[in-house]
Formats: structure tokens, C-alpha cells, sequence
């Protein structure tokens, strides 16, 4: 008796969030993806600011003809908040101030296109990708969160998958009859260990894979490496104000 047989039917469609204006990174993932082949990409946010190449990350984004949420950082770069839990420090408002310089009047009317939420249907599954959580792009869900704080978004928002980002922290929990999913960060990957303990920021690319087949849906985490060589090379051309202190945090040679 065997027990291998031929798939059939695989549609894919990558998650990638978080980019925060680091290209190097985003292309070594694209590079991936166009090499494993997908259906649809979806961006959950926070693509442009904090990194050397926010016009470089917008560009290859309408390249690659992802469907993209608004996370937090992208609608700071469309206006202040007024309810900033502290106030801002001049080396973020300098860098915001140069990231909106860079994107240009027509990055700015992109950002603001962008979807509070992003509904797909892939294969017959539903899909429901957002930010932070479906109704706020500031709340923050963790594994460590009972349930993490998603029932009472389900029997508003029925779907096969829920997609959210925010954390940079890849991970995954069967939530009533959904699936939830964070793909991680593609420019800035969480340096938590398990002990929950600060490191510097590795150097990979990180997104997630989500395949439906004849066996139904399930989630692959990817996470792709590049040369910090090059995310240095970018920062130094780029002319971002404070770029070494960015560079500092990545576990560099």
C-alpha cells in the first residue's frame, strides 16, 4: 500500500508585513516568493517608515501588485496622532520628516489608498488580513494573550483565516474555527528569544506562506537571509538621519 500521492489543486498566497522601508530585506523575500510561485501577495502594513529605502519598498510593492492594509507607521506618515502615549522625540519626527521626503506627494496619496482591511478568497477559503487586530491597527496580539483577544472578532468576521501583523513575531493559533496567523516581519523580525529576552535583529527576511490543497489550508513560516553588507551599503547612500543607530540594532559581522 503507498501512501504518497500527487497534490493536486495548491494555490499560495504569501504574507508579508512589516517591511518598514528595509528593500534589501523585501527583495530577498520577493526573490523567494517568485521562485516558490503564488497566486496573490497581501501586505498587512507597516511598509515604509523607520528604514533606509521607503520609495524603493512603495516601488517594488505596486511592482508586485500586492493588495496592502494600513498598519500604524504608514498612517504616522500621513498625520501625527494626537493621542501618542508620549511625546515624540525629535529623531522620530526627523525621520519621519525624511521618509516623506523621499516618498513624494504621489507615495503619500498610495499610502493613503491603502485598505484598513483586505478580504480574499483563495481556493474557496476566506481570508481576512488586517493590521493589528480587525478594528484597530494599534492593538497588539500576542501569543502570550489568552485567545489572543480575537473571539470577539469572530462571529462578526467569519473566515478560514485571520491574517494580522504589528508584532513582527511569527506565529500561529487555532482560534475558535479560525486559523490566525502573524507572518512576522519582513524588515525588522522580532529579537525575542523564548526566555523572552532582547537580542539584536537578526538578518533575514521573514513572511508566511499560505497554502490551500486537497488536504485543505495550512501555513508555512519563511525566513530568508541577506547581506547585512547591503542593508549597511543602503543606509550610508541613503542619507536617513540617524542611520547608525538603526544599523546598531542588527546582529551585523
Amino acid at each position: 500500500m503507498s501512501y504518497l500521492k500527487p497534490m493536486e489543486n495548491v494555490s499560495r498566497l504569501a504574507l508579508v508585513s512589516d517591511q518598514h522601508g528595509n528593500d534589501v530585506a523585501f527583495r530577498a523575500a520577493l526573490e523567494d516568493i517568485e521562485r516558490i510561485g503564488v497566486e496573490q501577495i497581501v501586505c498587512l502594513g507597516d511598509a515604509l517608515q523607520a528604514g533606509p529605502q521607503p520609495r524603493e519598498t512603495l516601488d517594488r510593492m505596486q511592482a508586485s501588485g500586492c493588495r496592502t492594509v494600513l498598519g500604524n507607521s504608514d498612517a504616522f506618515l500621513l498625520e501625527l496622532p494626537s493621542d501618542f502615549p508620549e511625546p515624540l522625540s525629535e529623531r522620530q519626527l526627523e525621520v519621519r520628516e525624511w521618509t516623506r521626503e523621499q516618498l513624494g506627494a504621489d507615495g503619500l496619496e498610495l499610502i493613503a489608498a491603502f485598505d484598513m482591511q483586505v478580504t480574499v478568497d483563495l481556493a474557496g477559503m476566506k481570508l481576512v488580513c488586517f493590521h493589528g487586530s480587525p478594528t484597530d491597527f494599534d492593538d497588539v496580539l500576542v501569543p502570550e494573550i489568552a485567545g489572543a483577544s480575537l473571539e470577539p472578532y469572530l462571529e462578526a468576521l467569519p473566515a478560514d483565516l485571520l491574517a494580522g501583523g504589528h508584532t513582527h513575531r511569527q506565529w500561529t493559533r487555532r482560534i475558535g474555527e479560525s486559523l490566525f496567523v502573524n507572518p512576522g516581519s519582513i524588515g525588522v523580525p522580532s529579537a525575542r528569544t523564548e526566555f523572552d529576552e532582547r537580542r539584536l535583529l537578526p538578518v533575514h527576511a521573514e513572511y508566511g506562506l499560505v497554502i490551500v490543497d486537497d488536504l485543505g489550508l495550512s501555513i508555512e513560516f519563511r525566513q530568508v537571509p541577506y547581506a547585512y553588507a547591503d542593508l549597511e551599503r543602503a543606509m550610508k547612500e541613503s542619507g536617513r538621519p540617524y542611520g547608525e543607530q538603526f544599523l546598531a540594532d542588527y546582529a551585523g559581522p
